[in-house]
């Protein structure tokens, strides 16, 4: 690689700050500047690991103005790190414009293995996790029907992201899509103090949170036909 045309790409916690590696420490802290969604987010992982880098804002309102910008920075020699506010950059958060716009210029890709929220919740479904396919959250409007349709026809496990406020409808539309009986894992708050998994029947799962208030991060895994 040449050190002087390299975007590293720094998965951070998705809840527990103790889930970040000594090799994504040293990145961030070897970095002229770091692209992150929210600076006030990304500011408590630096203060704890004592990272003095500064920070930058890149998310999805302003990445398409900026990019060009960072992309020559890199060019001109800059270590330059992106994180987001949770996960892995590009995966259901900004990233791939500036990974697709670096590769256009030559520049080398370093994406370090890390925190996702997809693969504890699948493996914790206790559904089948050697295939599976990942769809993200799905659109609240347009497309949303024929995605679900889809849905309905995979065979293989299917992972979901979804917010605390749209699951319950997320849920019983899955119920007239692919019946009641389809069984599915909810992992909520994965590796936080209230970390939770509900696993069964769509129709159970609905019964259990049907009067309840629904907070933080939600991963659906529904299993395939």
């Amino acid at each position: 690689m040449n050190d002087n045309k390299i975007l590293n790409i720094v998965p951070t916690p998705i809840g527990n700050l103790d889930d970040i590696t000594f090799r994504a420490i040293e990145t961030l802290k070897n970095s002229d500047y770091i692209l992150c969604e929210d600076t006030r987010v990304s500011k408590k992982l630096l203060l704890k690991y004592n990272v003095d880098v500064p920070l930058v804002s890149f998310h999805s309102f302003n990445e398409h103005k900026t990019v060009g910008k960072h992309i020559n920075q890199i060019l001109s020699g800059k270590q330059i790190s992106l994180i987001s506010d949770a996960g892995t950059p590009s995966i259901s958060d900004p990233g791939f414009l500036i990974v697709r716009e670096s590769i256009k210029n030559g520049i080398e890709i370093n994406c370090l293995p890390g925190p996702t929220a997809l693969i504890p919740a699948l493996v914790n479904s206790g559904l089948s996790s050697e295939r599976f396919v990942f769809e993200g959250f799905l659109p609240s409007k347009k497309g949303r029907n024929k995605r679900l349709k889809n849905i309905g026809e995979e065979t293989r496990s299917i992972v979901v992201y979804e917010s605390p406020k749209r699951l319950l409808r997320l849920l019983r539309e899955l119920k007239e899509v692919l019946g009641e009986g389809r069984r599915v894992s909810i992992s909520r708050e994965i590796s936080k103090v209230f970390q939770e998994n509900l696993r069964g029947t769509i129709a159970e799962i609905i019964s259990q949170l049907d009067d309840k208030i629904i907070k933080g991060e939600i991963v659906v895994i529904i299993d395939g036909k």
